[in-house]
């Protein structure tokens, strides 16, 4: 039997129909960011948990606009364990592959954890033709490979700093060391991993040597060491006045606290990982004052008034997660590669491979490390003024478990003092 529709009965047929393109948009398919590093290191789990800030409040206002029609974004992760140790570097690229080939990342943030893995994976990334956003691994090798085939590998951005740029802050920092107590003898200690390796060989080669310090000890350490003392008395033994640490593995910290109880006369200044997040101070039960540590990045467990969103970005991801950022390299490189790639997409009105690197490119933004742009080699330039290029900032841990940024001198807002009874040499 046919019924005719009343008049109420077409006014909720004409709302329904008027509701179709909004119900189109809400239903618009996600673009997938995929993350695949170690995520069961501090790193890459703090890395992970910016880029969901990052993407929590781009989704708060709607998404990402792709050509009109407003698009969310959606994370998928995967632990490839390339930082642990004894992981071979092809098995960390499988579950590399297998990101791109099960969840269809539009792009991919953070990316592997060792430069070993990230110069194997790249021929992955140029076969599937995916955005990598990298922001831990950082051997300037692969920029090099992008600058001899920019075609090929068009597609591999890093938004950390690289080990030349770490050798700008480490020279940079010795060179005041020098200038302020006239010390000039250093004892290197680095991980014997790729990106260590590079940053002890090039800050001797192109600083050390060319400035008249005198390496009178360098060590290299496998991942996983956690004793460091005969290498302490080889300090003591040799009058070295400089330690130079260069470590991102967690076992690292054990090198502050024998530095500190053997109370080795020289003052240590470089890079320990689990020395750059405020939890260190209890980590390390109080035995860290005088220490030096360059955060890779500002706003990477270390923020500054002078770069405003640095200050914003902590109190974020403090507010969201509950804990303060303790790593201090590839946090806020992480949070800030979500919005270019947000505002690169924009731009180019696609989701297409191609578009999203023609404008990444193009990537001129104040953000978390100061102003972000890329160079030919599509590397995030860091340099010693916020306002014309990202920045790190090399901090000095206090006796109150407080912490000094003493360099560079744009963002400082203290200088560096030694530890009690060691003098200077002039």
């Amino acid at each position: 039997m046919k019924r005719k529709i009343g008049k109420f009965g077409m006014i909720v047929l004409v709302m329904c129909i008027g509701f179709i393109p909004a119900l189109t948009i809400d239903a618009a398919e996600p673009i997938v960011i995929g993350i695949p590093t170690s995520t069961g290191f501090l790193e890459g789990k703090e890395a992970l948990k910016a880029v969901n800030l990052a993407v929590e409040e781009i989704n708060a206002k709607g998404g990402v606009d792709v050509g009109g029609a407003k698009r969310l974004f959606a994370v998928e992760s995967v632990d490839i364990r390339d930082a642990a140790p004894g992981v071979p570097v092809p098995e960390a690229l499988l579950g590399l592959e297998k990101i791109i080939l099960e969840k269809k990342p539009a792009a991919l943030v953070v990316g592997p954890f060792r430069s070993e893995a990230l110069m194997a994976g790249m021929d992955i990334i140029a076969k599937y033709k995916v955005p990598l956003l990298g922001t831990i691994a950082m051997s300037p090798a692969s920029e090099a490979k992008v600058k001899k085939d920019p075609e090929k590998y068009k597609y591999i951005f890093r938004t950390c700093l690289n080990a030349k740029y770490l050798v700008k802050y480490l020279a940079g920092t010795m060179s005041y060391i020098n200038k302020e107590f006239g010390f000039n003898k250093v004892y290197i200690m680095n991980q014997d991993v790729a990106w260590a390796r590079k940053t002890a060989e090039i800050t001797t080669k192109v600083f050390f040597e060319k400035a008249g310090w005198e390496v009178v000890g360098h060590e290299a350490y496998p991942t996983g060491t956690s004793d460091f003392s005969s290498a302490l008395m080889k300090v003591r033994a040799k009058g070295a006045q400089v330690i130079l640490p260069i470590f991102d593995m967690p076992q690292s910290g054990t090198l502050v606290k024998q530095w500190n109880s053997m109370k080795v006369p020289a003052l240590l200044a470089g890079f320990i990982s689990p020395l750059a997040g405020p939890g260190a101070w209890k980590t390390f039960d109080q035995k860290i004052g005088g220490a030096i540590n360059c955060n890779f990045e500002m706003g990477s467990a270390i923020s500054s008034p002078k770069v405003p969103k640095s200050q914003a970005f902590n109190q974020a991801y403090k507010k969201k997660w509950g804990v303060p950022i303790e790593a201090g390299h590839g946090i806020s490189p992480s949070y800030e590669s979500v919005y270019l790639l947000a505002e690169a997409i924009e731009r180019a009105g696609s989701v297409d491979a191609d578009a999203i690197v023609a404008e990444l490119k193009k990537t001129d933004r104040v953000g978390v490390m100061g102003r972000i742009k890329f160079d030919e080699g599509n590397q995030v330039i860091y340099d010693m003024d916020p306002e014309t290029a990202a920045v790190a900032a090399v901090t000095q841990w206090n006796d109150d478990g407080s912490r000094t940024i003493v360099f560079p001198t744009s963002v400082a807002d203290g200088q560096i003092k030694l530890p009690a009874g060691l003098k200077p040499a002039k």
